[in-house]
This record gives structure tokens, C-alpha cells and sequence, in this order.
């Protein structure tokens, strides 16, 4: 089969730090590259539990993005192997189960939750995290019959979705339901990361919510807000015009291109006050800020913006920070970290985060396939990467592989 590895050389990433400065596409072109499109064995089912699918389509991630560029922080490296078949972003259809299976059947189209807590690993005590059902802050993500991975991708023994065919643990597979697209299913993955910060960090209807970055998961918290019925205010703070369209559409309130601190001021009616150094402290602000993108000073002004006991949700981060805490102790604020999907209590029971995204989409409550504006086959790798490197120029919201 067909498959996308990428397989890490320090050599080469030390190379490529010094010329891929100079000229990027060698971080995906030539010699240096550790990007290849190879031929593969199709998987075998690894156990009774366990399901063949054949991949249909597979968006590409912004966590891609950043593994190819070596922009991941070293941090998680404990929790990684290559080589890898990258891509997490995965639906497909079921072509063989094990005997344990009977959470779907062969026919079937799937969404895949590609995390690789306790049960994939067959480790049968399970750890804290992934009892309380949040198996993507697992903590045997190096341990257990599998080499060390997080999630699919990330993972030498579990390859994701930029391959023809994958396997997947039962308990990570979600039928899709009649009416629902393979292009909306490849789409249930990062939905289920905006759905799951907006379930873990709900607004009331009258709070006022700032979410910074109209990008792919920016866009998703609108759409996740609005599809769960909150009617709570929102304001996204976006630069790209191309963008900052998708988050009007999705349901925002009030859409700019503003600075963060002067967006609170004008939405909330937070007053600023001028210390002798430094940026104006807020008294007031939003409720919950939602940040998107995770830099220091996207971090800074969040808190600055946020009104007093409010608090700032990272759904994007980079490896490296800093700001002044001030904030957090003078307005009595919470910083809370959004990583991933799990279960989650609803009125109708305990949940999957993608089972409830897959009842949205099925009940017309969200769309998300008009986000998916380019797809490729997989041997036009290259110009994917290209055109995510260039979003606004070429129009380009979310991306994908089809097979």
C-alpha cells in the first residue's frame, strides 16, 4: 500500500536547521527531507479487539505541519517513534474485524479516535486518566505492547491515516451515521477538539466569549458553541479576511482584526489602566477567552483582556512562553489546558466527544464539510504542504488526502 512516512534523522534535522532556514521545501523535497511516499504491507488485525479499515480520506493537521518542521517541542518526545505513517485525522470503511468486535462490521464507515491510551496498549489496569474516560492524557503513552506514541502517527507500531489501509482499537471506532459525509467524517477529529474545550470550559448564555484565531479549530469553537445552543456573545479575533469569512458564517457575533486588548474594550467595556512599563491593565473583559493560538503574547493579552475570575482556555500552544502573571492573581484568573477528546457527562449519558459531534452533524445542528476547501491524492504530498504554507494566498481553510 501506499503510505506517508515520516522517519527522524538528527543528522538531517541538524541540517536542516541551518539550510531549511534558507530554503523550506528542503524540509519536504530532496535528500533531506523525512518525508517519503513508500510502498508498505498492509497491517495485519493485531488482535480480537481490533479493526482493518480501509482509509477514504485524511485532513492534514497543523500538528503535521509541525512534526515535518521539527517544531515540536522536545518535550514530547518520550512519546514518540519513528518510523511513522503520519495523519490522525482519519475516516474510512471497515474491511475486516476481530472476534471481540461488535461495535461496527465490515461495510461500515468509520471515524477513528486515533489515541493510543491503556486499552490499545493491552494495558488491562488502567491508568487515572484513562478511567475517567480521557485516554488522550494517558499515562502509558511509552509503556504497555506498543512503542512509545501518543496518538496514530506519532507511533512506530500504529500507523495513521496518510496510507492506504490502518488498523484501529474497536474501542477507538465510531460508526458514522446514515447522511453524515466521508468528507464531514474526516472532519470529526479536529471538530471533536473544539467541541471538547467548549464541553470542558461551557459559557453560560450571557457570558461574553473571545476566541483568538479564526483558523481551522478557531472556527470549530463557533460552530461548536452554536451547535450545542449556547448563545452566549462571540467575538473571534482573525487578520486573514479568507478566514475571518468562515468564522462569520459559522455563527460569530463580532469578527476583527483588532488587537486583543482593544477588541475587550470595545466588546465588553473593559477599562484600561497604563502602569509605568508595559502594556494597560483591563478591569473587566471577556468571560472566557479561548486561545487559539498559544504564543506569548497572545497568552499575555488573553489575560489581560480577561475580566476577573474569568478564565483563558490554551487550545493552541507553542513550546515555549512567557508572560507576566499578573493577571492571574489580580483577577482572579484560571489558565486551563484543552488537549484532545474524550467522554464526557451529557443529559443522555456518558459520551464519546466524537459520538456527540457525529449527532450534530447528523441532526443538521453543525456543518463542518465547507470547511474542507483542497484535497489531494496522497502523491500530491508536496503540493499539500505547499498550500498550507500559503493558506491565505490560496484560500485554503482545511486540507486533506482522499484515497
Amino acid at each position: 500500500m501506499k503510505a506517508l512516512v515520516f522517519d527522524l534523522s538528527m543528522a538531517r534535522a541538524l541540517c536542516l536547521r541551518v539550510f531549511g532556514a534558507v530554503k523550506p521545501s528542503l524540509y519536504y523535497r530532496g535528500p533531506l527531507s523525512m518525508l517519503s511516499l513508500v510502498d508498505a504491507p498492509e497491517p495485519a488485525l493485531p488482535g480480537p479487539d481490533w479493526v482493518r479499515i480501509r482509509t477514504r480520506m485524511c485532513g492534514f493537521c497543523g500538528s503535521d505541519m509541525n512534526l515535518m518542521f521539527l517544531k515540536d517541542s522536545p518535550m514530547a518526545s518520550p512519546f514518540t517513534s519513528f518510523p511513522a505513517i503520519i495523519g490522525h485525522e482519519v475516516c474510512g470503511e471497515v474491511v475486516e474485524t476481530g472476534s471481540g468486535v461488535r461495535s461496527c462490521r465490515t461495510g461500515d464507515l468509520v471515524a477513528v479516535d486515533p489515541m493510543l491510551g491503556c486499552a490499545p496498549r493491552g494495558i488491562a489496569t488502567q491508568c487515572r486518566a484513562c478511567r475517567a474516560g480521557r485516554h488522550a492524557n494517558c499515562e502509558n503513552h511509552a509503556a504497555g505492547g506498543l512503542a512509545p506514541g501518543m496518538f496514530m502517527g506519532l507511533c512506530r507500531d500504529r500507523g495513521g491515516g496518510f496510507a492506504e489501509c490502518l488498523v484501529a482499537h474497536a474501542e477507538r471506532v465510531f460508526r458514522v451515521p446514515e447522511g453524515v459525509s466521508a468528507e464531514s467524517a474526516a472532519l470529526v477529529e479536529p471538530f471533536a477538539v473544539a467541541l471538547q474545550a467548549v464541553l470542558d470550559n461551557r459559557p453560560a448564555d450571557r457570558e461574553k466569549v473571545l476566541i483568538v484565531g479564526g483558523g481551522v479549530i478557531g472556527v470549530m469553537v463557533v460552530k461548536a458553541l452554536r451547535g450545542l445552543g449556547i448563545g452566549c456573545h462571540v467575538s473571534v479575533i482573525e487578520p486573514q479576511p479568507f478566514a475571518a469569512e468562515f468564522a462569520r458564517k459559522a455563527g460569530a457575533d463580532h469578527v476583527t482584526a483588532e488587537s486583543i486588548t482593544r477588541t475587550a474594550g470595545r466588546v465588553t467595556g473593559a477599562a484600561p489602566f497604563k502602569p509605568v512599563l508595559g502594556k494597560a491593565v483591563l478591569q473587566g473583559g471577556f468571560d472566557r477567552v479561548f486561545d487559539t493560538v498559544g504564543h506569548s503574547d497572545t497568552i499575555q493579552d488573553s489575560l489581560l483582556a480577561a475580566a476577573a475570575g474569568g478564565t483563558v482556555c490554551l487550545v493552541g500552544i507553542s513550546s515555549r512562553v512567557a508572560f507576566d502573571p499578573t493577571p492571574l492573581w489580580l483577577k482572579l484568573q484560571t489558565i486551563r489546558g484543552c488537549y484532545a477528546y474524550g467522554y464526557t457527562d451529557t443529559g443522555s449519558g456518558r459520551k464519546h466527544t466524537f459520538e456527540t459531534a457525529l449527532e450534530l452533524m447528523r441532526d443538521r445542528k453543525v456543518a463542518v464539510e465547507d470547511m474542507l476547501t483542497h484535497v489531494f491524492p496522497i502523491e500530491k504530498y508536496q503540493d499539500l504542504i505547499e498550500v498550507n504554507l500559503n493558506k491565505g494566498v490560496n484560500r485554503a481553510m482545511k486540507t486533506a488526502v482522499r484515497f
